[in-house]
């Protein structure tokens, strides 16, 4: 008997839920503090946007290799066209 899973591990980050609370907790402190600032002081009809465009940054605070990618951008090293970027990401869903 092999002590290998059957199936490799799923290497993909589990989403964060679209809530408020789950948002929040997701932030570091003052990314947090931002985040409840701006939803409490939303509009009604602009909360969804405001809770959309924190969900996507702490999806990507998350991301494997973010601190030192933006490490990188801000030295100016290792930058990856647009272009370059978006074939990578049509070849790895053809795939």
């Amino acid at each position: 008997m092999s002590a290998q899973p059957e199936h490799p591990a799923d290497s993909r980050m589990p989403s964060i839920p679209h809530t408020i609370n789950a948002i929040g907790d997701a932030l570091s402190a003052a990314k947090r503090l931002a985040f409840f600032s701006e939803v409490l002081a939303a509009e009604e009809n602009d909360v969804k946007a405001v809770m959309r465009r924190w969900w996507a940054t702490a999806m990507l605070d998350r991301a494997r290799g973010a601190d030192a990618s933006r490490a990188n951008a801000a030295a100016g090293r290792n930058l990856v066209s647009l272009d370059h970027l978006a074939t990578q990401i049509e070849e790895r869903s053809a795939g």
